[in-house]
C-alpha cells in the first residue's frame, strides 16, 4: 500500500541540497510548474536516459515555465560527476536519507531477484504554480517518459492560461 500524494493535494514544501550543496526549496519555484521525479541512481542506464531526455527537453518546460528537478540518494559531488559525463542541464537534488521520497510516499518496498528490500519507486510528480500536485507518474518507466510529461505540462498550461 502506497501512501504517494494525490492529484490536487499541496505538494510538501522541502528543502535539501542540490548538486552544488545549495538548499533548494519547493518555495523557491512559487508562481512556476515544477517538474520534480525520482530516480535511483546517477549514471545507471534507465536514469542516465531519463536525465538525458528531460535535458533534451528543458527549453521547452522553460518555455512554458516549468523548471526540472531531479531527486535521488546520491551526493551532490556524484551528482557533479553525473551532469558533467552527460552535460545535463537540470537541477539534481541529494536525498540520502530518503525524507523527501518518503514525505512524497515513493519510499517503498521493492523486490530484485528475490530479495525485499526498501527503495525509491521511479516517480514523477508535476506540480502547479500555485504549488499543487497536477500530475503524478507512478512505477515510471523511462522511455518517452520526459516527452509524456511534456505533453501533459503543455495540456495543462493551455487550460490554466484559457481559465486565468
Amino acid at each position: 500500500m502506497s501512501n504517494i500524494l494525490q492529484v490536487g493535494q499541496l505538494a510538501p514544501d522541502f528543502s535539501v541540497p542540490d548538486q552544488h550543496e545549495s538548499p533548494v526549496s519547493l518555495g523557491d519555484f512559487s508562481g512556476q510548474w515544477v517538474i520534480l521525479y525520482f530516480y535511483p541512481k546517477d549514471d545507471t542506464p534507465g536514469c542516465t536516459t531519463e536525465a538525458k531526455d528531460f535535458t533534451e527537453l528543458n527549453q521547452d518546460f522553460s518555455s512554458l515555465g516549468a523548471k526540472i528537478l531531479g531527486v535521488s540518494l546520491d551526493s551532490g559531488k556524484s551528482h557533479c560527476k553525473f551532469i558533467s559525463k552527460h552535460n545535463l542541464t537540470i537541477t539534481l537534488l541529494s536525498d540520502p536519507e530518503h525524507e523527501l521520497a518518503e514525505t512524497y510516499g515513493i519510499w517503498q518496498l521493492k523486490k530484485f531477484m528475490g530479495k525485499e528490500y526498501m527503495g525509491v519507486v521511479r516517480s514523477t510528480f508535476l506540480i502547479d504554480p500555485e504549488g499543487k500536485i497536477a500530475y503524478t507518474w507512478s512505477n515510471v518507466k523511462v522511455k518517452d517518459h520526459a516527452q509524456q510529461v511534456l505533453t501533459k505540462l503543455q495540456e495543462l498550461a493551455a487550460i490554466s492560461s484559457s481559465s486565468a
